[in-house]
């Protein structure tokens, strides 16, 4: 059965499809939302050439349904079109807006402020000690042989204002015929006659003081004459003072030290063996030496 005869376009429809070829090629080089606009204006256009070739068919057209589907799709390829620029705008504009943490940090204190300095206050140094000085004290030489001990404390805390006597102070620290035991006794005493338990034993153990031995002595006379204390030494053996007299207690013996001048390097003696000699003078170096063995009350 032979077929159907293909049907040929027109002139008018050949003219038409060759320019909307054309168009699309055209607008195929173009930004994205040209081309989605173009679509969309091409529909149109061949919704348009549609109707003309119905007209030259003298067939009525179908105005209401082509303007119908044309309007019904027009929105869509509008909002298509724009939202494809919306899109290649927002990633084409060099001058977008930073993200609001780039914004809103807060800024780093420790770049932006200085540091205020630390404030600080300078301690005051304590006032240095006079070279010299003497207490004012109430010599007693010792009631007996033995009371050396006794008498020394006495002669000290006399220094600092405290009233005693020789018996009762033998009778705290244990005063025998023997004597008085050590420098311990002394302290221990003088603490419990003295506010604030001021004094200190310190022991000078070897046959000889070393050099650490007599500076600690002489800073411990100069901090306790400054206070106003007597410093009470437990002696034995010889010394020489600074005039040449001669002292020597074989089996032991007690003074009190009751001044300094030299900056502490020589030290005066209240001395209740022999009221004939009631005071002198003697280095510090010599003093440490003649206690070695036993020690002293500061």
């Amino acid at each position: 059965m032979p077929g159907c005869p293909a049907l040929r376009p027109t002139p008018v429809e050949e003219h038409v499809n060759d320019h909307l070829k054309r168009q699309l090629r055209r607008l195929a080089t173009e930004r994205p939302y040209q081309v989605v606009a173009g679509s969309a204006a091409a529909l149109l256009l061949a919704s348009g050439t549609g109707v003309l070739l119905a007209g030259a068919d003298d067939t009525p057209a179908p105005r209401q349904t082509t303007n119908a589907a044309v309007a019904e799709i027009a929105p869509r390829l509008d909002g298509v079109a724009s939202r494809a620029q919306a899109r290649v705008g927002a990633t084409a504009s060099p001058s977008a807006s930073p993200s609001p943490s780039a914004t809103t940090a807060a800024p780093n204190p420790d770049l932006t402020t200085k540091a205020a300095p630390k404030q600080t206050t300078a301690k005051a140094a304590a006032p240095k000690p006079p070279s010299s000085k003497s207490l004012d004290y109430d010599y007693q030489a010792q009631t007996t042989y033995f009371y050396c001990g006794p008498a020394a404390v006495r002669n000290a805390l006399s220094a600092t204002g405290v009233g005693s006597n020789q018996d009762g102070l033998a009778s705290r620290l244990g005063t025998t015929e023997m004597g008085t035991n050590s420098a311990e006794d002394t302290t221990r005493v003088l603490n419990e006659m003295v506010k604030g338990d001021p004094y200190r034993t310190r022991m000078i153990p070897g046959g000889a003081a070393t050099r650490a031995q007599i500076d600690r002595l002489q800073a411990d006379v100069v901090t306790a004459v400054g206070a106003g204390r007597g410093v009470v030494v437990n002696i034995a053996g010889d010394a020489t003072d600074v005039d040449g007299g001669w002292h020597s207690f074989p089996g032991g013996h007690y003074i009190a030290v009751v001044g300094y001048r030299n900056n502490g390097s020589t030290v005066r003696i209240a001395d209740s063996a022999n009221p004939a000699v009631p005071a002198y003078w003697i280095s510090t170096t010599a003093l440490a030496h003649w206690a070695a063995t036993r020690g002293y009350s500061a």
